[in-house]
C-alpha cells in the first residue's frame, strides 16, 4: 500500500490527524505536508516524511505528493481563493498517482439553495474532485464545538451579550476530535470510496440554547439578541470586519470577512444544517462527544 498524505499538517486539524495516524500507521507510511515544515519537527523525529507544500506555489506540489496513495485534503482558510488552491493540490496528486482524496467539506453544502458563502468553495471543490478521476470521500463537518467553546463563548461572556441571526435553526454541533477520528478512520479503512458523510455531533442545538448552556456553566449572564442579517452585518462592521472576502487585507488585523459568518447563520436559520446522522459512530466505532463535554474542556479559558 502507498503512503497516506496529510495536507496542512501544521494546522490544528492536520496536527491532530497526524498524531492519531501515528498511533495506527507505521511512521514511514505517512507523509505530512506544510508550508512551514520546520513546525513539524516532532513528526520528523518519529520517522514520518515531512515535505514542504505551498498550495499557492504549484511547483512545490508534485514532489510533495510522491509515493502517496491516499490524501487527506484539509480545506484551506482563504474564502474565495480556496478552489484554486485545492485544484492545484488535486492536479499534483493525480500526476503522482495518488488514488483517493478525502476532503474536509461542510455540512449541508450540496443542498440546493444553501446561502452560506463558506459553502460555495466547498461545493466547487467537491465537484472538482469528483471530476478528477480519483476515488473520493467528502467529510461534511458540522459547526465545531471548540469554536462554540472559544470563539463564541469567550466574547459573549466578556460582553454579557451576543447578537445572533440564526434564530431557532438547529445545528448538530460536533467536536473537532470526532471530525479528526472520522478522517483517520476513512484514511485507514477500505469501503469509503465515492461516498459523502455527514460528520455531526449527537445533539441538535440552536445557538441561543448553546449560549444558554455556556452561561449556566460559567455562572455569568449572556443575553442573546435576535437580529436580522443586516443587524448581524452591522455588529461585525462595528468590530472593523470587512464584509466581503475580496476586501480582506491579507496582513490586516482581522483576516476574515463577515459575509461568511452572516450567511452561515442564515443557513442555520433556514434549516440547511438541521441534519441528523450516525456516520461518526458508524465509521469510528465510538459515539461522538457532547457539546457539554467540550465546553467543560475549555471552560478554564473563559473570563472569570
Amino acid at each position: 500500500m502507498g503512503k497516506i498524505i496529510v495536507t496542512g499538517a501544521s494546522g490544528q486539524f492536520g496536527n491532530a490527524t497526524a498524531k492519531m495516524l501515528l498511533e495506527q500507521v507505521p511512521a514511514e507510511d505517512l507523509v505530512f505536508l506544510s508550508r512551514t515544515p520546520e513546525n513539524l519537527a516532532e513528526f520528523a523525529e518519529s520517522g514520518a516524511h515531512i515535505r514542504r507544500a505551498d498550495f499557492d506555489d504549484p511547483s512545490t506540489l508534485q514532489a510533495a505528493m510522491e509515493g502517496g496513495e491516499r490524501m487527506l485534503l484539509i480545506s484551506t482558510v482563504r474564502v474565495g481563493s480556496r478552489v484554486e488552491q485545492h485544484t492545484a493540490a488535486v492536479e499534483a496528486a493525480v500526476a503522482q498517482g495518488v488514488k483517493h482524496v478525502v476532503y474536509t467539506s461542510l455540512l449541508g453544502v450540496r443542498t440546493p439553495g444553501n446561502p452560506s458563502v463558506e459553502g460555495f468553495d466547498h461545493i466547487a471543490t467537491e465537484r472538482m474532485i469528483e471530476a478528477s478521476g480519483l476515488a473520493w470521500t467528502h467529510l461534511r463537518d458540522s459547526l465545531y464545538a471548540e469554536a462554540v467553546a472559544t470563539a463564541m463563548a469567550i466574547p459573549a461572556l466578556q460582553a454579557g451579550r451576543k447578537p445572533e441571526n440564526s434564530g431557532a435553526g438547529r445545528v448538530p454541533i460536533v467536536s473537532r476530535d470526532d471530525c479528526v477520528a472520522t478522517a483517520v478512520s476513512v484514511l485507514t479503512q477500505d469501503g469509503h470510496a465515492n461516498k459523502a458523510y455527514d460528520v455531526t455531533g449527537p445533539e441538535l442545538w440552536t445557538l441561543p440554547d448553546a449560549m444558554a448552556l455556556v452561561s449556566q456553566m460559567a455562572g455569568k449572564p449572556i443575553e442573546v439578541e435576535p437580529v436580522d442579517d443586516e443587524g448581524m452585518y452591522a455588529y461585525f462592521d462595528s468590530l472593523g470586519v470587512a464584509r466581503k472576502a475580496s476586501d480582506v487585507m491579507p496582513d490586516g488585523p482581522i483576516p476574515w470577512a463577515s459575509e461568511g459568518m452572516v450567511t452561515f447563520g442564515q443557513s442555520i436559520r433556514e434549516g440547511f444544517m438541521d441534519v441528523e446522522s450516525n456516520d461518526v459512530e458508524r465509521i469510528t466505532g465510538r459515539p461522538p462527544r457532547t457539546l457539554r463535554s467540550v465546553l467543560e474542556q475549555y471552560r478554564h479559558l473563559w473570563p472569570q
